[in-house]
């Protein structure tokens, strides 16, 4: 049985969530900044590494937004499925062909070192194999070059068809499409679902937490204490030791999702941020909408394409490690790329929308099933 319907969101909320998606994409940003050895050692140490919990942020609120889609915007299979597949292609074409090409371009004519070569030997295998968001199911563990945010996809792909087909199918035919994804996508994308699941149970009861302005700034005060406490005291090194020794697919490698503890105490963490975000009537938010929905709607760009701006400046420009200068040339270059690609990719969405569109009307009506 379908849940009842959840109301629409309030307009404070919205840009709140807006706020946390731009800054959850910044964070993974300044993370890689870290790991790519831009910042020095000091700085490595001084700034906490806030990339992970950026992305189970994304993993609730995805839950969240698209649970609220598929009330209150996408109300079909069709509808659902044309807008989630133009979003993700709209922006995982443009960035995915500038990968294979720019690294090819840095392996083959500069000679230089890049991560996932052996793939660009073999393009034609490779990029369809991550269109298909295959790179983590079972026992793959495949990243496409640079772009090391786009494991998240490899999860979240699958969870928009798995709530798809529970969501719009009925019946045995639910159930039985359901568990073939399932079967189909392996046990590390298993793990981390609960946490994508949460997002979509704090918008089904959202209605149901109702606790006043007072205490709910009190909670959302509590929670960001308690994020803050997180970054500075790392327990996660300690939760991937014991969830390490707990997995039991000793022939599968746990790849992105031996965090999983962590993520699960992260996740408990953003709900609280986010449960009483909702109550807070944060009106100061209202007057910073229109920075915040800019800065949100570059955030999926910023997050995909950064990689690739510091792997190609790496391999073309010798960087002098924690020096100011580089650090900030090198963010305008991403935050300008991020601005460059936007455009394109808003473009290349609405045109997605339409073949994808006419693409399943042909198919249903060759089925016999009607436009």
């Amino acid at each position: 049985m379908t849940p009842p319907r959840a109301g629409a969101l309030d307009t404070r909320f919205s840009v709140y969530l807006d706020g946390a998606r731009a800054c959850a994409a910044l964070a993974v940003v300044v993370a890689h900044f870290g790991y790519f050895r831009i910042f020095d050692d000091v700085q490595i140490a001084r700034l906490p590494d806030f990339g992970r919990e950026a992305v189970i942020t994304f993993f609730v609120l995805s839950g969240f937004v698209i649970a609220y889609s598929a009330e209150h915007k996408n109300l079909t299979a069709r509808s659902y499925a044309v807008a989630r597949a133009a979003r993700l292609f709209s922006v995982v074409l443009p960035v995915l062909a500038l990968s294979f090409i720019l690294a090819t371009c840095v392996h083959d004519l500069l000679h230089a070192p890049v991560e996932e070569a052996y793939e660009l030997r073999r393009p034609w295998l490779y990029i369809p194999f991550h269109l298909a968001f295959l790179g983590d199911v079972w026992h793959f563990v495949e990243r496409p070059p640079w772009l090391i945010p786009y494991w998240s996809l490899d999860y979240e792909a699958w969870y928009y068809v798995l709530f798809g087909v529970v969501h719009f199918l009925r019946g045995r035919r639910r159930w039985l499409a359901a568990g073939a994804v399932l079967a189909l996508v392996g046990p590390r994308l298993w793990l981390l679902l609960p946490v994508w699941l949460a997002g979509v149970a704090l918008y089904r009861l959202q209605g149901r937490l109702t606790f006043g302005p007072g205490p709910a700034r009190a909670g959302w005060a509590l929670s960001m204490v308690l994020i803050g406490l997180w970054g500075w005291l790392d327990p996660e090194p300690w939760l991937r030791g014991i969830a390490q020794g707990l997995w039991p697919f000793a022939h599968i490698r746990m790849g992105s999702a031996d965090r999983v503890l962590a993520d699960y105490a992260v996740m408990g963490l953003v709900l609280l941020n986010f449960a009483c975000a909702r109550q807070a009537r944060f009106d100061i938010v209202l007057h910073l909408a229109r920075p915040i929905r800019f800065l949100a709607g570059h955030t999926f760009t910023l997050y995909l394409s950064h990689g690739i701006v510091i792997g190609l400046w790496q391999s073309v420009l010798p960087i002098e490690r924690g020096a100011a200068t580089e650090i900030v040339a090198i963010g305008i270059a991403i935050a300008l790329v991020a601005l460059a690609l936007n455009p394109l990719t808003e473009a290349l969405q609405r045109v997605l929308r339409r073949t994808f569109d006419a693409g399943l009307a042909l198919g249903a009506r060759g089925l016999g099933l009607g436009a």
